[in-house]
């Protein structure tokens, strides 16, 4: 027994010295290799310069199952540094992983690195990105789906096919050109088109008379919300970014920045024999882009015709009262087997409460976005190596407040200090007249009210669903009003919140969330991984 122990030790040794990771028999591996690179398409008909997934634009779907450990080797062949983040998947005790600029070293041009995280107790929609400058807005990305475990069920039957729809916004420029204008000080210009899957119009989903079908449909634009519709046909809403929803109707839905909804479509019976519109339209904007793709029925006859169906124009209070009434199946499981409904997160005392106010400013002669009065600027050295290391001078905590303060937009590293479960209150002021959308890495948080006007605690009392609110991991704030959401801090690391809006965030409005105790253990989060890149401070 004791000779068996002393093998046991040495095996782990060995494995840690070699940089390997030595495991006991545990869940499925997926190991996945991508190669980013130039290349050229043609989404709106001219040659462009677009960012390549092994050799797709936009990238592979990748399809995992609940509880997977997914391996993801990523050779960069680029000509700047880069790196991946996973939207919406949450990184559990794991913000190495997370591939943020606050986290992570980025991946040099002509070199690999590889990610290792596991899908624990997740389902749902997700979709990956390039995290790093304006890379995103030439491709970079695609959609990310973790599925249900077959020992748990679903709470709809299984549909005769999943099919992924990404939605983006899109430019002429590509994404050097595009990063000139802001660093210029210039206004971001409105979108050329808006693209599914790639293009404005003809992709086409190949689907079969009288099925059932589940469209996950991702909105990874930069700064365009959207509205989501389907030609003759109705939409069962089931899920939202990994919560099942009360199965409510819709004829369309809107879908905001990073924002990611699951719908059931049954197709019409054997008897027809026309093919429909597939229909994404801008919301907020002026003019209104419209994008197509084609549902394709097997044996149609007769190719899709006749008016689009109608969309939303405008219409923000339309948009406020149908983001109400999207709830949670409180008596589906979701991950876990348990019914969502059984976390009573309406009933928990909230402990903090913090009012981040977005801004536009002009710093140093140039246009900027802040937060709390503090436009984000990247340090040299990820403030997660910072914080391990104890790295002074690159980051303040706190130095975001709990509140708007007065005085001028100053440029600063916002990290906000919060304790590992603490269950805190946060809601977003938007003081500008266009619709914003927020980001928490590595959480879903409940989004309990969206309201117009100024928020006060009074509004709790009249706007706050405390009952049914979906967990999310990005939430809409519609002009000159605010939303609330709640989450329970319950992943310990530093993790990004930021616009979901890439221009913005890319002029300072984010700010990392800092959830910590004294406890040095495993269970409460990993240690630094082998691999890990080292830059600015920490390289040496």
């Amino acid at each position: 027994m004791r000779n068996a122990i002393l093998l046991h030790f040495l095996i782990g040794v060995l494995a840690c010295s070699c940089g390997v990771w030595y495991v006991k028999a545990e869940d499925p591996y997926v190991y996945i290799n991508w190669v980013v690179e130039y290349g050229e398409a043609s989404p709106l008909g001219v040659k462009q310069r677009v960012i390549l997934v092994n050799g797709q634009f936009p990238g592979p779907t990748v399809n995992v199952v609940t509880n997977d450990n997914v391996i993801v080797q990523v050779q960069n062949k680029l000509d700047e540094p880069i790196l991946f983040t996973w939207n919406g998947i949450k990184q559990r005790r794991a913000s190495w992983q997370d591939g943020v600029l606050g986290t992570n070293c980025p991946i040099p041009p002509s070199s690999n690195w590889t990610y290792r995280m596991q899908m624990k107790d997740q389902i749902g929609t997700f979709n990956y990105f390039l995290s790093t400058e304006m890379h995103r807005a030439s491709g970079g990305y695609g959609g990310f789906n973790i599925l249900a475990r077959s020992i748990i069920p679903v709470p709809y039957p299984k549909p005769y096919e999943e099919l992924t729809v990404l939605v983006s916004d899109w430019w002429k420029k590509d994404h050097k050109e595009l990063q000139e204008i802001l660093d210029l000080g210039n206004p971001f210009p409105l979108p050329d088109s808006i693209l599914i899957n790639g293009r404005p119009q003809s992709t086409a989903f190949d689907v079969v008379p009288g099925q059932t079908y589940l469209f996950r449909v991702s909105n990874v634009g930069i700064s365009t919300s959207i509205n989501f519709r389907i030609q003759g046909h109705t939409l069962f809403l089931v899920e939202c970014e990994g919560s099942h929803t009360i199965q409510e109707k819709y004829e369309s839905l809107d879908i905001h920045v990073g924002q990611s909804s699951s719908f059931l479509v049954t197709l019409h019976g054997n008897g027809d024999s026309s093919d429909y519109f597939i229909v994404a339209s801008t919301r907020f904007t002026k003019p209104i882009l419209t994008s197509t793709a084609i549902l394709h029925y097997q044996g149609s006859s007769k190719p899709a015709s006749g008016s689009l169906p109608i969309g939303p124009t405008y219409h923000i209070h339309w948009s406020m009262k149908q983001a109400r009434t999207i709830r949670w199946n409180l008596t589906a499981n979701a991950a876990r087997p348990n019914p969502q409904g059984s976390f009573h997160y309406g009933t928990i005392q909230v402990v903090r409460t913090i009012v981040l106010e977005n801004t536009v400013a002009r710093i140093d002669g140039k246009m900027r976005y802040a937060v709390n009065k503090i436009s984000y600027s990247n340090p040299d050295t990820p403030l997660k190596l910072a914080d391990y290391f104890n790295i002074p001078g690159v980051f303040t905590l706190n130095s975001t407040k709990d509140s708007p303060p007065a005085g001028p937009e100053v440029l600063g590293t916002s990290v906000l200090a919060t304790t590992l479960h603490d269950f805190v209150e946060i809601v977003f002021q938007n003081t500008e007249s266009a619709v914003q959308s927020w980001h928490l890495d590595g959480y879903d948080f409940w989004s309990v009210g969206f309201g117009s006007g100024k928020w006060s605690p009074a509004l709790r009392r009249r706007f706050y669903n405390l009952n049914d609110a979906t967990t999310r991991h990005t939430v809409q704030v519609y002009p000159y009003s605010w939303s609330a959401i709640l989450v329970s801090l319950d992943n310990k690391g530093m993790w990004n919140l930021r616009s979901a809006n890439w221009p913005r965030r890319y002029l300072g409005q984010e700010l990392y969330v800092r959830v910590w105790n004294d406890e040095q253990s495993l269970f409460t989060e990993t240690d630094i991984p082998p691999n890990a890149i080292l830059c600015g401070k920490a390289k040496h």
